[in-house]
């Protein structure tokens, strides 16, 4: 490969790879279909621990994705918690919360949410189970025996699944809040293998809405990678 395809290969993924961020107010169209088939075949591609492919993926539409919003905003009222990872504050050290302080600063800035307003960073997680508002969500369940080093080859896949995304023009958001309904996405989808690691809501991206032009800063490479030579 000669050194201006390098060069050209180069410059389009860090294109792809920095361009790529959460988006978390959608237009109401639909991905195309065919658009939709070729993002998830190309996702297929991803690696995994002896090729096992551990995923599973359900991606809902229309009619069903209704339902399993008005379905997620139930349980979340009735608080009917169920999920197949375990999650707790504690799993983040002091480093890993200033990172999340100051993303929270930023998004619920935009949203017009004061740091003390509980009520209303309340109402926007509730609201958030509607996909913020996109015309799909992808859920991806980890098979086998569901553990951690599976989840670790899902976690590929979800990558290369957003950076497909990316490439094909479609803006997407991983969203951890949905996996806390498992089994109400079980219940709803009639999922009966694999347990639940994300969902990922996804469409074309409201370019308009002032929470699409929040931006988050990467750490430092010297932060989080060592050379040994």
């Amino acid at each position: 490969m000669n050194g201006l395809v390098c060069a050209e290969l180069s410059d389009y993924a860090e294109k792809l790879i920095r361009g790529r961020h959460a988006t978390r107010a959608f237009r109401p169209e639909a991905v195309p279909e065919d658009t939709l088939r070729a993002i998830f075949s190309l996702a297929g591609a991803a690696p995994s621990n002896s090729n096992a492919q551990p995923w599973r993926v359900e991606v809902v539409s229309g009619a069903r994705r209704e339902r399993l919003a008005d379905a997620l905003q139930t349980a979340h009222a009735a608080q009917r918690i169920s999920t197949d990872f375990p999650y707790s504050e504690s799993m983040y050290a002091p480093v890993h919360q200033e990172r999340r302080a100051a993303f929270g600063a930023g998004l619920y800035g935009a949203l017009g949410i004061g740091p003390d307003d509980d009520a209303a960073r309340a109402a926007y997680d509730a609201e958030s189970l509607r996909f913020y508002g996109a015309p799909h969500a992808a859920f991806l369940f980890v098979t086998g025996d569901g553990g951690p080093r599976l989840a670790a080859d899902v976690g590929a896949y979800m990558q290369t699944l957003l950076l497909a995304m990316t490439a094909y023009g479609v803006d997407s958001c991983p969203q951890g809040l949905l996996s806390f309904y498992a089994d109400t996405v079980r219940d709803e989808l009639g999922v009966e293998e694999g347990k639940l690691l994300v969902g990922i809501s996804f469409g074309y991206a409201d370019d308009g809405a002032p929470v699409n032009r929040v931006r988050t800063e990467r750490a430092a490479l010297e932060a989080t990678t060592a050379f040994h030579a």
